[in-house]
C-alpha cells in the first residue's frame, strides 16, 4: 500500500497494519463473505428450528436433537472462524459505530 511505502521512505518502522482497507471502502470479495456468512446464518436457524421441532413432538427420540444441536454449534464455530480469517486476510473490515 502507498501509506506503507512512504512510511518506510521516511524510515518509520511502522508494520503493515496501516495497510489494511479502509471501513469505507468497497470491495467485491465482500460480497462473497457476506453471502456465505447469510448462509450460515440461516442454516444455523433452520438447524435450531429442527432442534426444536425435534423436542416440541416428544417422540422419546432425543438423538434427532442432539445431532441437530451439534450442527448448530459446529456451524456457530465454522461462522466464528471465517469471520476472523476474513478480516486477518482484510476481506472484512470493522465499521465501527456509525454517526
Amino acid at each position: 500500500c502507498q501509506r506503507h511505502y512512504r512510511l518506510r521512505r521516511r524510515g518509520s518502522s511502522e508494520g503493515r497494519a496501516l495497510c489494511r482497507r479502509r471501513a469505507d471502502e468497497y470491495s467485491p470479495d465482500m460480497d462473497g463473505i457476506r453471502i456465505i456468512v447469510v448462509g450460515l446464518l440461516v442454516a444455523i436457524v433452520l438447524s435450531l428450528a429442527s432442534a426444536l421441532y425435534y423436542l416440541s413432538t416428544g417422540k422419546g427420540d432425543s438423538g434427532k436433537m442432539l445431532r441437530a444441536l451439534t450442527v448448530r454449534v459446529a456451524l456457530s464455530l465454522a461462522l466464528f472462524a471465517l469471520l476472523m480469517i476474513a478480516w486477518r486476510l482484510g476481506l472484512i473490515t470493522p465499521r465501527g459505530l456509525q454517526r
